[in-house]
């Protein structure tokens, strides 16, 4: 990306409400552009498409907002979607209100989505209500962390409060979130989720990259490293690994259904 057209997306930034569509197809731009984060895009659908491998080509695999991002070109068949209309995306729809039969769907995928859900227990139900038995729901969110924690309450826009609840009010379907919301309900309340929804197991709860994302610069910085370097700070990470329940900026976070939907 030539310098000043990196200067120009993340000035046009500033223009657009987080809740537009301009605002989110900026996003995409930035991610298509900046070669560090699209790298780290690919891992994370990596660790999507790693889970499908035994499904036939008819499978039902969705995507909840998709965004500014690019799962087709590694999942072609997905359908992905988002709450806002946009036109790069195949259907526009709530995470609570989804236009699928019940049992339908093999996979639900999400980067970054459920903190911005103001109502997780609906959506939960909604997502138990698609998935077939044996369906996944897979998602990568923010960790609580200790370094997260001091990161995301000291230099993010978005509420990080380990203190919240399940819910909390909306301004909007980007500007409103809670950061927090992953771990609060998987594992602060991982006891009572698992007594509300006793058809969805936890099967994996993994935190990682605790400093690509930052060094990419994200959704609304030019990165603090070339692309080339993204080998070398995988290897670091990798090394660092152990760390990752006290570093970790993410959690892979999967679901699998395994009872009837009551």
């Amino acid at each position: 990306m030539k310098s000043k057209l990196k200067k120009q997306i993340y000035t046009n930034l500033k223009n657009y409400s987080l809740d537009s569509a301009e605002r989110t197809l900026l996003h995409r731009e930035i991610i298509q552009n900046n070669k560090f984060l699209k790298k780290l895009y690919t891992e994370f659908y990596q660790q999507f498409n790693s889970t499908i491998k035994n499904l036939p080509p008819t499978a039902c695999l969705v995507e909840l907002g998709s965004g500014g991002g690019f799962i087709k070109d590694m999942i072609p068949n997905i359908i992905t979607s988002d709450i806002i209309s946009l036109p790069n995306v195949d259907k526009q729809f709530s995470a609570l209100k989804m236009p699928f039969e019940s049992y339908s769907v093999d996979d639900i995928f999400m980067i970054n989505v459920l903190h911005h859900i103001h109502n997780t227990e609906a959506f939960l139900t909604e997502a138990s209500r698609c998935l077939k038995i044996g369906g996944k729901l897979i998602m990568i969110e923010p960790a609580n962390t200790w370094f997260s924690k001091f990161i995301y309450k000291n230099f993010h826009h978005e509420l990080f409060d380990p203190e919240g609840d399940w819910h909390f009010e909306t301004k909007g379907p980007l500007s409103s979130a809670n950061g927090a919301l992953p771990w609060i309900i998987f594992y602060r309340d991982q006891k009572q989720f698992s007594q509300k929804f006793p058809q969805l197991k936890i099967i994996k709860l993994r935190p990682h990259t605790p400093f690509r994302y930052l060094l990419s610069g994200g959704l609304s910085k030019p990165p603090l490293a070339p692309s080339y370097l993204f080998g070398f700070f995988t290897l670091i990470e990798k090394i660092l690994s152990p760390l990752n329940p006290m570093l970790g900026m993410f959690v892979t976070i999967q679901l699998e259904k395994i009872a009837d939907h009551n």
